[in-house]
């Protein structure tokens, strides 16, 4: 299974049906499975993962978790009907998602209301966690999904954030990059150095966009 191509002409991809994503209210307790809420990023670590053992030999301690974390901005901007994001901790340029039908989505104009991202791809990092800070202090949701490569659309929710508090998720969590509830933000990145990287191209796989509201009156209490 090849990597993803993340900079693409949105029409290239198909029409497809849309699967909705229910939306949960960020909470202590609606996240705790997933990862936490941050306070103050300045103090926050997130969580490194040794290298696994190749085999009966095991790694040596105090080795294989030295690579540490690195961070930057994750910038997120609309461009007509298309999300775009920049991740600057790890030089990475995504197209996000969609805020319609990608065979109708326009970049040079706004054809559709911004209330939903028809999101096309998750990953996760088994190397290390990763946390999202609002700089902006906006409202944002982002899509997730317990560990395990036997994802299906089924399994994943996304959680709505007020803006006032940061999002941190385990290691091998799936996910998506941030997504602004207005049309543009930005967020301090900090994530695993190594930086690996496993896709699902949930189009491709499942034959269904993942509809992530941007709606407040979508939003669920657990």
């Amino acid at each position: 299974m090849s990597a993803p191509e993340y900079i693409f002409e949105v029409s290239s991809k198909p029409s497809l049906p849309w699967h909705e994503v229910p939306l949960i209210r960020a909470t202590d307790a609606s996240v705790k499975d997933y990862g936490c809420l941050v306070d103050d990023p300045d103090t926050f670590e997130i969580k490194i993962v040794r290298w696994p053992q190749q085999g009966w030999r095991p790694i040596d301690d105090g080795t294989g978790d030295e690579a540490g974390w690195v961070e930057g901005t994750f910038k997120c901007d609309w461009h007509g009907d298309v999300l775009y994001g920049e991740n600057e901790a790890v030089k990475g340029h995504y197209v996000l998602g969609w805020s319609a039908d990608p065979q109708q989505a326009k970049t040079e104009e706004q054809t559709a209301p911004r209330d939903q991202v028809l999101l096309w791809h998750m990953n996760y990092h088994p190397d290390g966690g990763q946390m999202f800070w609002p700089l902006d202090n906006k409202p944002f949701i982002v899509p997730v999904a317990f560990p395990g490569d036997n994802l299906t659309p089924d399994k994943v929710v996304a959680f709505w954030c007020d803006g006032s508090r940061g999002l941190y998720i385990h290691p091998g969590i799936w996910h998506e990059g941030i997504f602004p509830v207005e049309d543009n933000q930005r967020f301090l990145d900090r994530q695993g150095k190594v930086h690996a990287r496993v896709s699902a191209d949930i189009g491709k796989e499942f034959g269904v966009y993942l509809s992530c509201p941007l709606r407040a009156d979508k939003m669920k209490d657990l």
